[in-house]
């Protein structure tokens, strides 16, 4: 059976420590139970997550954010071959008005995930990525791109419920 490919991006992480939401902290305390547990699974991230956490301000919080995107059966996608295609397809996001012009991390994570064909895009930002109408934009570039493959963009609470 096909493992499905899930590609985290950098909230998802952060919420593992996020005090201040104790309901998205659960949940993402249990999607990564899931991570550790499920072998129908395959979890990804890539640098660019790497990079937005090691721009956490609080040292402390940054070492354990980069210490989880460590210490759980979580892949980082090493896309170099590939990267000009990447940044392409980025940018016709935001140059399509699928996302602002200020999205660029948001607008690569969703082009890494339509290159290399990962079935979901796990985040918390409702406002940018887990989002039906951005979603909708986003297949409509892709399919306009020559990208076929549907990707689905949602947030964590549909995994564990799934797993």
């Amino acid at each position: 059976m096909k493992k499905i490919k899930i590609y985290l991006d950098s909230s998802v992480l952060s919420h593992l420590f996020a005090d201040d939401s104790p309901e998205r902290k659960l949940i993402t305390e249990e999607l990564f139970n899931v991570i550790n547990t499920e072998t129908h699974y395959e979890f990804f991230i890539s640098d660019i997550v790497i990079n937005e956490i090691s721009k956490t301000p609080d040292f402390h919080l940054r070492e354990k954010l980069l210490n989880a995107a460590k210490n759980y059966n979580i892949r980082i996608l090493d896309y170099k071959e590939s990267v000009d295609e990447v940044k392409s397809l980025a940018m016709k996001y935001l140059l399509h008005g699928a996302l602002p012009p200020s999205s660029v991390d948001d607008s690569l994570h969703v082009a890494i995930v339509t290159i290399y064909g990962i079935d979901i895009l796990l985040s918390w930002n409702y406002k940018h990525l887990a989002n039906i109408n951005r979603e909708r934009r986003f297949h409509l570039i892709n399919f306009n791109e020559g990208y076929n493959y549907p990707i689905r963009i949602t947030n964590p609470m549909e995994v564990i419920n799934e797993g």
